[in-house]
């Protein structure tokens, strides 16, 4: 897998199934807190966060998972935690010629046997990149670059041979594809605009966004029904859902300060009960509403300061970025304190996260659960 920077990891949000989040306090974290790591010293090499649960990796090859699923395995690469599924790469079990990717019921602890499993023999690894080393990618995406992971089966869903991709990021209903020459593909449901071409119609199949053609991409992520990508020179594109001001654009739900009523056949959300059903109230005597729900296109958008950014990640309604000088962005949806903000809910403009200013931390990168946000970062001048 792709290797995440070394450095001290931080966490900030939703934690009320005990997820190894900071304190672990109560039901949030509203200030970026040392993570709880599995162990004295652990070397944390990814954390991949779902709505309930935490699967974080050491450099060991050490799974720990902590929340509504605990439990703990020796022998991996790599995790990536949803809800439906906990996916693991692990060194084979027994004679066979590569790693092992088990699929794993979250609930399971990662005792007995998994779900499912599939061996990824030399062949899937693929010799294709510089000097013929092995392509890397971090799940979902599968070492080799030829399949990826799905949450709902099939559970191996293998690549077009002309994707030669470099990243991939599922979204609720929706996946992102950024490829070697740092094109971007999306394909799912499109009704909240998160694939970006215009239209609120599915994609059966990736497809490339003639949006964003002549403009190499260096990052993409997905939220739950919105977009991101980063540009090789550090722009930042963003499109799909703005319930929350996750686009950063003006929203109706942050301006009456959340108020929302429901309404049967819109978008769907996780909530402590399961699925919740949210609309923005309508404008007062049907005047239109200065507000923008949909963004169906890639729009640029511009950190404060002119901040270069280098990484992006999104959870279900909030939006994360780290800028070339090491510095935290967050914005969207802040109810459990995902933003990292003290005394703040919802932003639908980017804000510095000042923690990490006000410790001399530089940070190095961002992982956002659904609803809690996972971030490394480095004493400023440590290289």
């Amino acid at each position: 897998m792709a290797e995440e920077p070394r450095g001290s990891w931080f966490g900030f949000g939703f934690c009320g199934f005990g997820q190894a989040l900071g304190s672990g306090r109560g039901r949030q974290v509203h200030s970026p807190e040392p993570l709880r790591t599995p162990g004295a010293g652990a070397d944390v090499r990814r954390v991949s966060a779902s709505w309930s649960y935490t699967a974080v990796v050491t450099r060991g090859g050490q799974v720990q998972l902590s929340g509504a699923a605990d439990g703990a395995a020796g022998g991996c690469r790599d995790a990536w935690a949803s809800e439906a599924l906990l996916v693991v790469l692990r060194a084979g079990r027994g004679l066979g010629p590569g790693p092992e990717l088990q699929a794993w019921a979250p609930g399971s602890a990662l005792r007995g046997e998994p779900l499912w499993t599939h061996t990824l023999v030399p062949e899937a690894e693929g010799a294709d990149g510089a000097g013929g080393e092995a392509q890397a990618g971090a799940l979902p995406l599968l070492p080799g670059a030829r399949a990826y992971v799905s949450p709902r089966p099939p559970f191996y869903r293998p690549l077009a041979p002309e994707l030669r991709a470099r990243r991939l990021e599922l979204g609720a209903e929706h996946a992102l594809l950024l490829d070697e020459a740092g094109q971007v593909f999306s394909w799912g449901q499109g009704r909240h605009g998160q694939l970006g071409h215009g239209t609120l119609e599915a994609q059966p199949e990736p497809r490339l966004l003639e949006a964003l053609q002549g403009l190499p991409m260096a990052e993409v992520a997905a939220g739950g029904w919105h977009s991101v990508c980063v540009s090789e020179t550090g722009d930042i594109y963003i499109w799909g859902w703005n319930e929350s001001g996750q686009l950063a654009l003006p929203t109706r739900s942050l301006s009456e300060d959340g108020k929302t009523v429901a309404r049967e056949g819109e978008a769907s959300g996780l909530n402590e009960g399961g699925p919740e059903v949210r609309r923005t109230a309508g404008g007062e005597e049907g005047a239109p509403a200065p507000f923008i729900a949909l963004q169906p296109f890639p729009a640029l958008l511009d950190l404060p300061g002119g901040a270069d950014a280098v990484k992006a990640s999104c959870g279900s309604r909030h939006t994360a970025v780290v800028t070339r000088t090491g510095e935290l962005y967050t914005w969207g949806w802040g109810k459990y304190g995902q933003l990292g903000h003290k005394g703040t809910t919802s932003l639908d403009r980017p804000r510095r996260v000042e923690y990490f200013v006000d410790k001399q931390l530089q940070v190095r990168a961002v992982s956002c659960g659904l609803w809690n946000t996972y971030v490394c970062a480095v004493e400023r001048g440590e290289s």
